[in-house]
């Protein structure tokens, strides 16, 4: 009984494993999203200022051809020191608008390239995903089988079980877990690892009864023991 439910304790970490091994390939295709998404924005934000940009220098090239409208009744020479200063600065606004411009499609066009990229990879992750997906599904599918059938045979065996042992075993199974049956090795108990006296030990060997653990309360059996050859001299 204590085999069988062991056997059916392992079967859920071999289900999670299996899908671990997925959830590793769609977490990095949700990192794979967040960063096209987040391109996005900072491609959209990039345009929105580069718009701006076209703005102002429209706004710019009106400055100037006004300034040359002004030039035919400019009058003093003062007048003719403060256009062209003010000509000079819309000159030079307009050269930075267009360097400003220019930086802002060199950037657009390197995100769009990493974003080509990305879109690739996520491509490439969704693929993976899908092929992983069949593979963990008919893993899943062999390990509940295999379950099913170590089930059955749990049940069988409960069937032919005194119901006193069994209520015996199930109190030290809630706290000893998989180990509340627990083989002697080297007359040691293998659930605490203390070692029994002589008498209980002997009793363990008998298997004529449910013999307990003294130190632990576990149950004990008898494990063969490989026998070591002595060296003829």
């Amino acid at each position: 009984m204590s085999k069988f439910d062991t056997a059916i304790s392992m079967f859920e970490p071999k289900i999670e494993n299996e899908k671990a091994k997925l959830a590793t390939f769609v977490e990095t295709a949700e990192e794979i999203k967040a960063s096209i998404n987040t391109l996005y924005v900072e491609v959209d934000d990039i345009k929105s200022k580069r718009s701006k940009n076209n703005i102002h220098l429209s706004e710019l090239k009106s400055k100037l051809d006004d300034i040359s409208k002004k030039n035919d009744s400019i009058q003093t020479e003062k007048e003719l020191k403060a256009l062209q200063l003010e000509e000079e600065i819309a000159k030079e606004q307009i050269t930075f608008a267009n360097e400003e411009i220019n930086r802002l499609d060199g950037l657009a066009e390197s995100k769009e390239v990493t974003l080509k990229d990305l879109q690739n990879n996520l491509s490439e992750e969704e693929e993976s995903i899908k092929e992983i997906q069949l593979a963990v599904d008919n893993t899943i599918e062999d390990i509940n089988k295999e379950r099913n059938v170590v089930y059955q045979d749990r049940s069988e065996l409960l069937e032919k079980f005194d119901n006193k042992i069994l209520t015996f075993y199930e109190k030290i199974k809630r706290w000893a877990k998989d180990s509340a049956v627990v083989p002697v090795k080297k007359q040691a108990c293998y659930g605490c690892y203390m070692k029994i006296n002589d008498k209980t030990y002997a009793e363990v060997i008998k298997s004529e009864e449910i013999i307990n653990c003294p130190h632990c309360g576990r149950i004990l059996y008898k494990e063969d023991e490989p026998e070591v050859e002595t060296q003829k001299a």
